[in-house]
């Protein structure tokens, strides 16, 4: 059985690994919508399409990139949880 401070380590992990993931997402869809922004100020256009397309094939172009480092992350992060609850 964990101990409430193995639980707060995990919970802890958990938390940093989640911001990990989602991190370089938020960021880039963050910034291109700043630069979006911009834009749409400068020209007057107030096309909400102009924002959301270029983000959603952003973070599909990340999405290609990054998935399998994520992917090899999330594996050893469960796999670890795993070895946890196992008792190893």
């Amino acid at each position: 059985m964990l101990d409430s401070a193995e639980i707060l380590d995990i919970m802890n992990q958990t938390f940093m690994l989640s911001l990990r993931i989602a991190m370089p997402f938020l960021l880039v869809s963050m910034i291109l919508g700043i630069v979006i922004a911009i834009f749409q100020a400068a020209t007057s256009i107030n096309e909400q399409t102009l924002t959301f397309v270029p983000k959603l094939i952003a973070i599909i172009i990340m999405l290609t990139v990054l998935g399998g480092t994520l992917l090899k992350t999330m594996q050893d992060f469960f796999t670890m949880i795993m070895k946890m609850v196992a008792g190893g």
